[in-house]
């Protein structure tokens, strides 16, 4: 009897031990969809670039990349899924545009880290991985909370980038005062940012008061009147802060219009939304200082020289994200002891990544970020 069980015991070792070096032998196969020929395959290829980067950083022979091109054609995009799924993969890196997931769903047991920021109608096996605006949300609700301010505005652009912003508000529970629809063209939006902030009125408030002096016996009313001259308008703004949904050209477009109905950053304070740093923000001082969340700067600087000491040449920001993302892939599979399924996804988890702090809960990605103030021509880190 004890002869048997010692078989038995020498038998199960054995098999143990084959099954874990089969196990540990095993490829993890990972799917990466991006453009690599037509109009973005710069940003694909930079992509590619720095998922290589990612590799060396992981050094684990296990895993292994499939990439393939997309052609940025949503078609295409299921065609190769559906090839990458039949070669065993289960997690796929992409697609890079939100256009492109459109039918994804056909793949119910594949699923993918969208290199996009929206959220909004993406399929249920569609996990968004960009800074989104939830993300974005929640770290200027803690500046608001921080400075006190509690009657915040928020300019939402007439785009196809609305619906993200108000379901995010919604889901966020941001606490505003209002929220106010404007139109990109800029002949449209001076007129709405003047009713907006009741310019007219308060222009007339102006020309009221310095009339009424000039009728007045009061005395040192020519003091009085000269100091009125220099101002534009006469009157309070009812609200602290103005949150803007919006980038580059239109950004400036807003806040233009903004200085142009007297309502300057030394009245309220201008916040808008991760502008990774565009440079440009450093040399409009009227309209410093303005806030924005945004990922970890350091950490970014490093990357770049990371990238362009390996490539001689510099990254998009997309890249940023993909670098970070197979680490996250790699963490999560570790965690879930090298067992590739959609649960890893599922449950509450967090990784520190290059961009910041990964949440990842119940299929979706949300990111703690760092908030920033663009003044006196640099960007300084509040928090």
């Amino acid at each position: 009897m004890k002869t048997l069980i010692k078989f038995i015991i020498i038998l199960f070792l054995i098999v143990f031990s084959f099954n874990q070096q089969v196990f540990s032998q095993e490829k993890i196969k990972i799917g990466l969809i991006v453009p690599l020929t037509g109009e973005y395959k710069e940003i694909g290829n930079s992509v590619i670039k720095s998922i290589r980067l990612a590799i060396n950083k992981i050094n684990d022979s296990r895993i292994e990349i499939l990439p393939r091109d997309t052609k940025s054609n949503p078609e295409i995009t299921l065609k190769i899924s559906k090839e990458l799924y039949n070669e065993g993969v289960k997690i796929i890196i992409g697609p890079l545009f939100n256009s492109n997931v459109v039918y994804l769903d056909e793949l119910k047991e594949v699923t993918f880290l969208s290199l996009t920021n929206k959220i909004y109608n993406n399929p249920k096996n569609v996990i968004s991985s960009g800074v989104n605006a939830i993300s974005q949300l929640k770290t200027i609700q803690n500046f608001l909370n921080m400075n006190g301010l509690e009657r915040s505005i928020f300019l939402i652009p007439n785009t196809n980038f609305k619906n993200e912003i108000e379901d995010a508000i919604s889901k966020t529970n941001l606490k505003i005062k209002n929220t106010f629809i404007y139109d990109t063209k800029p002949t449209l939006l001076t007129a709405q940012i003047e009713k907006l902030t009741f310019y007219r009125q308060r222009k007339q408030n102006l020309k009221d008061e310095i009339n009424r002096l000039e009728k007045s016996n009061e005395i040192g009313k020519e003091k009085k009147i000269e100091k009125l001259k220099k101002r534009d308008t006469l009157g309070g703004i009812n609200f602290d802060s103005v949150i803007i949904g919006d980038f580059d050209e239109s950004l400036k477009s807003v806040t233009t219009s903004l200085l142009y109905t007297d309502v300057s950053p030394t009245r309220v304070t201008y916040i808008c939304l991760n502008q990774w740093f565009d440079k440009t923000l450093l040399k409009e001082k009227s309209l410093q200082p303005i806030y924005f969340p945004s990922i970890n700067k350091a950490n970014y600087e490093d990357f770049k020289n990371e990238y362009f000491n390996s490539y001689n040449d510099y990254p998009n920001q997309v890249s940023f994200l993909s670098y970070d993302l197979l680490g996250l892939v790699y963490y999560l599979i570790y965690k879930n002891n090298f067992v590739v399924d959609k649960k890893i996804f599922y449950k509450k988890n967090k990784f520190k990544g290059k961009i910041g702090i990964f949440e990842i809960n119940k299929n979706q990605i949300t990111h703690q970020l760092n908030f920033y103030v663009v003044e006196d021509e640099k960007f300084k880190k509040i928090f």
